[in-house]
């Protein structure tokens, strides 16, 4: 099993996503149901500042597989984000992480 890390990039038009409950309860719903997405965000340039993005690690045999976790997620849309995916090994791993 590899891991991956998948870097989503918004258009300021997914804020208008990102303010709808019921997409939001899907995406979120969505990825309770995905065990294999290990961990997952949105990111702001700032603290106070909007959403401009986010960022998933998921533990997938292949990129396709995870392309397909992406794609199908309630919170895609393919005109206000575009993602990339990066094949990820963890700096000491004989250590965890808390959140």
């Amino acid at each position: 099993m590899a891991r991956w890390v998948v870097i989503f990039e918004d258009t300021p038009q997914m804020l208008g996503v990102r303010a709808r409950q019921d997409l939001r309860d899907a995406h979120v719903s969505y990825a309770k149901n995905h065990p294999e997405l290990l961990i997952g965000g949105g990111l702001k340039p700032e603290i106070d500042r909007d959403f401009c993005g986010a960022l998933w690690v998921v533990e997938a045999e292949t990129k396709t597989e995870v392309e397909q976790l992406v794609i199908n997620d309630p919170f895609y849309f393919s005109e206000y984000r575009s993602y990339q995916i990066y094949t990820w090994g963890k700096l000491l791993e004989d250590q965890t992480a808390v959140l």
